[in-house]
């Protein structure tokens, strides 16, 4: 039976365009500081008319079986978790089964999962559980997670955002499942949804999202607490963990997220807080639930008491989900990514906690553990292949008034057929997928820039396509 099953290796893809949400502010005449105080956001990826969900993920995983050389025929499992309908019948699973086609391997598990943002997370849970079961046939798990957010003129769209990550499962792994500290919290909703199929824009009430969100949060957190005390005969509160990971639909609700856990923890056991939080959050201690949600005292008043804890144990999980926004299902995942390029020699042995929501609603609250892991799957390695820091520099900035006008040429192109590309892949960089036409039938057609190949046999690098 595997062992210390868990994420091998990771690679993160984000589209090359991207707006600024200084600028963003300017052009929509939001007052200063809206976006990227208000909302906590830096900058916004987005995707041109040449790029989808399936061509950022054609990317990602052609890039992770490169740089990791895994020869395709031996990935037994692929799960893919995303929002963005491409197709009602048709998942994004089949399109990326080109890959691995023409290297003879056909003999390979898994469809795409899809509710709200939540899909990734139940990717990956299929995979880690074939792994761990005795279906398992001693090949690796690949999950991607990939998504475009966009967003109908108004408030919400600075909430955007977009990016794809290939996440290889197997045994032995850095980063590993303590699976026993789980707690899920399902129920039915209307927060956020996309009943209108001619349009890739959802309906979005704001502030029952946010609501859902902190409470399955606070659900979330009261299953997993109970199952940690189960199992280790002592409550469980964030002191014992060394990172909290959030699903970010922008930064300012991953601050409140983390400051809800610190009042779950002083409503349940006040001696688990210092003097100083203690202190302040004392005048909330009799607020009902319902209160509590709606109560920007106790919000703005968390947020100060958290705030020391915050910077060291939620800060360096955010680089990613700022700079790119909104990734949906790949938005936990980006932060996984960020904590990995700012602390990977500093993970070993450390716990992390994840809360994952997708709305509608579904969530999980998770916990893995880190080890340094072998060359090649050593978090240093996985950091290095990452290479975050030069993606994020190599990006091209563009005015509002074009991030505009893309979002209108990709309304207008979404489902629609019969049409070719500009083709224009300046800004993409070699070995990038790109979309080139969709034809009468609905049928898309993808070309990768010159770039390096893997080969079927061994899986090592060779240049051409």
């Amino acid at each position: 039976m595997a062992k210390n099953v868990g994420i091998l290796a990771i690679d993160i893809y984000f589209p090359p365009a991207c707006v600024q949400q200084v600028a963003l502010e300017s052009y929509d005449g939001a007052s200063k500081g809206k976006y990227t105080i208000g909302l906590g956001q830096d900058c916004m990826a987005f995707c041109t008319e040449v790029e989808d969900v399936i061509s950022m993920s054609l990317t990602v995983i052609t890039s992770l079986l490169e740089k990791y050389k895994i020869d395709p025929k031996q990935i037994g499992r692929l799960e893919v978790g995303s929002e963005t309908v491409i197709d009602k019948s048709k998942s994004i699973k089949t399109f990326l089964m080109q890959i691995f086609e023409k290297c003879g391997n056909t003999d390979i598990e898994g469809v795409d999962s899809t509710n709200a943002c939540y899909g990734g997370t139940a990717a990956l849970f299929n995979c880690v559980n074939w792994v761990e079961s005795s279906s398992w046939d001693g090949r690796y798990g690949l999950v991607v997670c990939t998504d475009s957010a966009v967003y109908a003129e108004g408030p919400a769209r600075p909430t955007g955002g977009a990016g794809a990550i290939a996440l290889l499962v197997g045994p032995d792994a850095p980063i590993t499942f303590e699976s026993k500290f789980r707690g899920s919290h399902m129920t039915h909703a209307y927060d956020f949804y996309k009943p209108n199929l001619a349009s890739e824009y959802p309906v979005v009430d704001g502030k029952l999202s946010q609501t859902c969100y902190l409470m399955a949060l606070d659900s979330c957190y009261k299953y997993l607490c109970s199952k940690y005390e189960k199992s280790e005969g002592k409550q469980f509160s964030i002191s014992d963990a060394d990172y909290f990971l959030f699903h970010s639909p922008y930064n300012k609700l991953v601050q409140k997220s983390f400051a809800r856990l610190l009042y779950n923890d002083f409503l349940r056991n006040a001696s688990s807080v210092d003097e100083a939080a203690k202190e302040k959050l004392g005048p909330f201690s009799t607020l009902s639930s319902d209160d509590s949600y709606q109560s920007r005292d106790l919000e703005k008043v968390s947020q100060q008491a958290a705030k020391p804890l915050y910077d060291a144990k939620v800060q360096p999980t955010t680089l990613i989900p700022k700079q790119i926004g909104n990734t949906y299902t790949a938005s936990l995942y980006s932060a996984l990514a960020s904590l990995i390029n700012s602390k990977h020699t500093e993970l070993a042995g450390k716990r992390v906690i994840l809360f994952s929501y997708g709305s509608g609603l579904t969530a999980t609250m998770f916990s893995l553990k880190l080890n340094e892991g072998q060359k090649p799957f050593s978090l240093s390695n996985i950091s290095s292949v990452m290479n975050v820091e030069a993606k994020l520099k190599s990006r091209t900035e563009f005015p509002p008034e074009k991030f505009v006008e893309v979002l209108k040429l990709n309304e207008h192109r979404y489902g629609a057929k019969d049409f070719v590309t500009s083709k224009d892949i300046s800004l993409l960089a070699p070995g990038t997928y790109y979309l080139t036409e969709v034809d009468s039938m609905y049928r898309r057609f993808y070309a990768q820039k010159d770039g390096e190949k893997t080969n079927c046999e061994n899986g090592s690098v060779t240049n051409g396509y």
